[in-house]
């Protein structure tokens, strides 16, 4: 089982939410001299007003044309395809699915047997029905996942969503009986991480009260909570401070290999991981703080994000370590410490992506130069032994996971790319090369269009991976309405993948689409995030800037008819192309972004990210994180290029604030093609259900290709 630094990021999704979303929070001077610190109080009658009057608008202007209609239906034809290949989880004896479609916006929980899920149309059984639940409870629930109790895997426990934000409510379910448990556990909307112990015990990590959550707004308590009991009963396993990021606990149920862990993460990429006996006492794990940590039966994966010295030899940043739980555990001061073997380690171009488990082997997903390959591993007395996995195309994405790490050597394993629809195979380990079982439709002609990777260099030197999916024969006059992607942190990668939506809307009409590989994301392991991070922040925009410049350079675009879209982390990035490089764009679009840097470790979960970021509290870091704040560098008499903004009252991560004062700051100072739009449901998402997902994505790319295509000049 994975024993991670807390996955909490402004653009990763996790369960929870802040203790009190309706108001800023931190201290009230932190936001002296902002004229629009109004719009911070969420569901004040006021700022509801406001955002009334901007949806209102941005809908005249962009929601009310044909185009955008057609462009909305088609995606939602993709979204509620029931071609789509259903992404099952083996729960028992059973694989599982979630599922939503035109009949069921809110979802379906439903289950199938193996033997029919090959199958080209399997028969499902419902498990639970989200939108009949919600019309029976008079709430609209948005699904947030299940953890089941092995080793039977009857009772689960539920994280259901009231509004689609992190806040979850936790219910027991019963699989067998398909209901809620009479009297079971359950706990009220919040910031909760739960885990089973057994039948009648949880580890508990929730709102206790005043003083259990973290300035980032997640528990600082985690409790031992027994059946039948209150939950004001639990008691105390671990507490951590008020500046710690999260706590949590995890039992290990593997037979024979029983163990319970505590997390205690201290910041978004920091963490102390401690072994908790039957007695109560906490061992730690030795390992750097920067270090994730894996107890899988008898052994301990480590990967660290620094170089790591042990004795004479230093493992590198990035690397994949194995050595036995026990005795390295039982070491004292690196005393008797049982060797480590090196599973991987990173070389420039290559790193690894992830990794999983089966019963009998390790499957390593690699990047090499952003294309996927696979490696298998097994461990032995002596070394462990190497094979690759076959099956990558190049400049694709390919997955394997364990199914059923427990019992067996089966996997899956999913291959897509830009103009590839998703083709899931399935395999064991062991018996010959997997076999296809689902391949999802094609949702647009790409025979028209191909796939190449460039480099651009960045303003250091560097050179900067990026994805072009364009025409056959690209006439390269700058004439074509080109689109730029990014995110650039918290190591996530921007790898290939299919996109219905993308393809129906960009391609299909002779745009270009570009994904930038830019540092702060993961692409090339731990160095590549850790050149971006706070006082070095600025490198990511660079990158991306460099990126847009290519394009032009290469006569792919211009100006006029290069746009960019960002979520999130990439909000914060479209931020900074606006302030730092307006006269690259054409029309930008920003999602549930952070755009105040001063303010934002005082607004919903942002203390999170100070280790990303900086803290702008202290006024030397403060003086560097400047230059990256958008909410600050705007300007009056600028030639900006026209902006969306949206974003969603629910977002209890990021939140709606920052994208609702940036709006009203550029408009304030004359900026009419200033647009935003805020959508009530969806959380950090900013939607709910998939026909919400459709009006965002048709209204962004309406906008997008009214500005570079409809009104662009050459």
């Amino acid at each position: 089982m994975i024993l991670p630094n807390v996955l909490f990021a402004a653009g990763i999704v996790l369960a929870g939410t802040t203790p009190a979303a309706d108001a800023p929070v931190g201290s009230a001077s932190s936001s002296d001299g902002d004229a629009f610190a109004w719009l911070e109080d969420i569901h004040g009658a006021k700022p509801l007003e406001w955002v009334a009057g901007r949806n209102a608008k941005t809908k005249a202007a962009f929601a009310d044309a044909p185009a955008f209609e057609t462009t909305r239906k088609r995606i939602l034809e993709v979204l509620d395809s029931k071609e789509r290949i259903p992404g099952v989880r083996k729960i028992g004896d059973l694989y599982y699915n979630f599922w939503k479609d035109e009949t069921h916006p809110r979802g379906l929980w439903r289950r199938t047997t193996l033997v029919d899920y090959r199958k080209e149309h399997p028969a499902w059984e419902t498990v639970l029905d989200l939108d009949a639940l919600g019309v029976t409870e008079k709430q609209p629930w948005v699904w947030h996942g299940a953890q089941c109790l092995k080793p039977d895997e009857r009772l689960c426990l539920l994280s259901l969503s009231p509004g689609g934000g992190d806040a979850t409510v936790v219910r027991e379910f019963d699989l067998q009986a398909k209901t809620f448990v009479k009297d079971g556990f359950t706990l009220p909307e919040a910031k909760s991480q739960v885990a089973w112990i057994d039948r009648d015990r949880l580890y508990v990590a929730t709102d206790f009260g005043p003083g259990s959550m973290t300035k980032s707004s997640y528990p600082r308590i985690v409790k031992e909570w027994k059946r039948g009991t209150p939950l004001s009963s639990a008691t105390v396993v671990y507490e951590g401070t008020a500046d710690d990021l999260a706590i949590s606990a995890q039992h290990d149920p593997t037979p024979g290999f029983e163990r319970d862990f505590v997390t205690r993460t201290i910041d978004f990429f920091t963490s102390e991981t401690f072994l908790r006996r039957e007695s109560g006492t906490l061992v730690k794990i030795d390992v750097p703080l920067d270090a994730i940590v894996d107890a899988h039966r008898e052994w301990l994966l480590i990967q660290p994000r620094t170089a790591w010295k042990v004795g004479a030899t230093t493992y590198p940043s990035g690397s994949l370590l194995a050595t036995r739980f026990d005795a390295f555990v039982g070491a004292k001061d690196g005393a008797n410490m049982s060797p480590m073997s090196v599973l991987f380690a990173p070389g420039d171009t290559t790193s690894l992506s992830d990794y999983s488990w089966t019963r009998h082997h390790l499957i390593l997903n690699l990047l090499d130069n952003v294309a996927s390959r696979q490696e298998i591993l097994t461990p032995g007395d002596g070394a462990w032994k190497r094979a690759p996995l076959p099956g990558a195309p190049p400049l694709s994405t390919v997955s394997a996971g364990g199914i059923d790490a427990d019992h067996d050597d089966t996997y899956f394993l999913n291959v897509t790319g830009y103009l590839a629809p998703d083709t899931l195979y399935y395999g064991t380990l062991g018996s010959g090369d997997a076999s296809p079982i689902k391949r999802a439709p094609a949702f647009f002609d790409a025979s028209k269009n191909e796939v190449h990777q460039y480099f651009a260099v960045s303003k250091d030197g560097t050179r900067i991976p990026y994805f072009e999916i364009a025409p056959k024969g690209l006439k390269l006059d700058g004439s074509h309405p080109t689109l730029l992607y990014g995110y650039g942190g918290f190591e996530v990668s921007e790898q290939p993948h299919y996109s219905g939506s993308v393809g129906r809307s960009w391609l299909e009409r002779g745009g270009v689409y570009v994904v930038a590989n830019i540092r702060g994301g993961g692409e090339f392991g731990p160095r590549w995030h850790q050149a971006a991070l706070k006082a070095n922040r600025l490198r990511a925009y660079e990158d991306f800037a460099a990126v847009a410049r290519d394009l032009v350079k290469r006569g792919v675009t211009s100006r006029a008819r290069l746009g960019a879209e960002g979520g999130s982390n990439g909000g914060l990035l479209i931020g900074n192309m606006l302030t730092l490089y307006p006269e690259l764009f054409g029309a930008l679009v920003c999602e549930v972004p952070l755009l105040d840097m001063k303010r934002y470790t005082h607004l919903s979960a942002g203390a999170s990210w100070i280790a990303e970021y900086g803290d702008p509290d202290k006024p030397d870091e403060w003086a560097f994180i400047r230059t990256f704040s958008p909410y600050h560098n705007v300007e009056k008499g600028k030639d900006y290029p026209p902006i969306l903004f949206y974003t969603a009252t629910s977002d209890d991560r990021v939140g709606p604030v920052q994208a609702r004062k940036m709006a009203a700051k550029m408009q304030d100072m004359g900026y009419a093609n200033a647009w935003f739009y805020e959508n009530t449901e969806g959380g950090h998402g900013a939607a709910a259900n998939n026909q919400q997902s459709a009006f965002l994505h048709a209204l962004a790319y309406t906008f997008l290709w009214d500005q570079l295509a409809t009104k662009a000049t050459p």
